[in-house]
């Protein structure tokens, strides 16, 4: 199967869901997908977002061997907000190898910052960060101070999920 015939063919739920289950849970196919994600061209990676973040939402260890690149990827200038999103989404869903966490808070806390972010990219950054704070404790006293900030400015979406991660992040352990 070419991967990039097929997120080039259409962009849809049912061609995301044909992609997911050809990679299924074998690793060089996921290898695949994320080659055709870090490398492109534009629309290509933006298209191979979306399956990419349900593979691993299937299968987290999958994307063990591949993470540093993609969060060093997720940094750069001019990123399609899809790539942003459904990286961040993913995030919500694996356990952050201790080596990658400082990456991993650094690419989340300027997605969390920025007011221009869609809102989206933002939750998904908040959860992953509190996500983050039950092996990182000292997160905590930045993230909390920043959410309890912007929830009067926040959308509805954006309000919620505060709260959400307020409550667990004020929890006493």
């Amino acid at each position: 199967m070419n991967l990039i015939e097929l997120l080039e063919k259409e962009h849809s739920k049912a061609q995301c869901d044909k992609i997911v289950k050809y990679v299924g849970r074998n690793p060089k196919r996921f290898e695949e997908l994320v080659n055709v994600f870090l490398n492109g061209p534009y629309r290509i990676t933006q298209r191979s977002a979306w399956p990419l973040s349900n593979c691993v939402e299937q299968h987290p260890d999958l994307i063990k061997p591949h993470l540093k690149r993609i969060l060093q990827f997720v940094k750069k200038p001019n990123v399609h907000d899809a790539v942003k999103r459904n990286t961040l989404r993913f995030l919500q869903f694996i356990e952050i190898p201790r080596s990658l966490q400082g990456l991993s808070v650094d690419v989340c806390f300027t997605f969390l910052l920025d007011t221009h972010e869609p809102i989206a990219i933002r939750v998904f950054a908040m959860t992953v960060l509190t996500n983050l704070s039950r092996v990182l404790p000292e997160l905590k006293n930045e993230l909390i101070p920043i959410i309890e900030d912007q929830l009067p400015f926040g959308s509805p979406g954006y309000i919620s999920r505060g709260k959400r991660c307020l409550k667990e992040l004020t929890r006493t352990n």
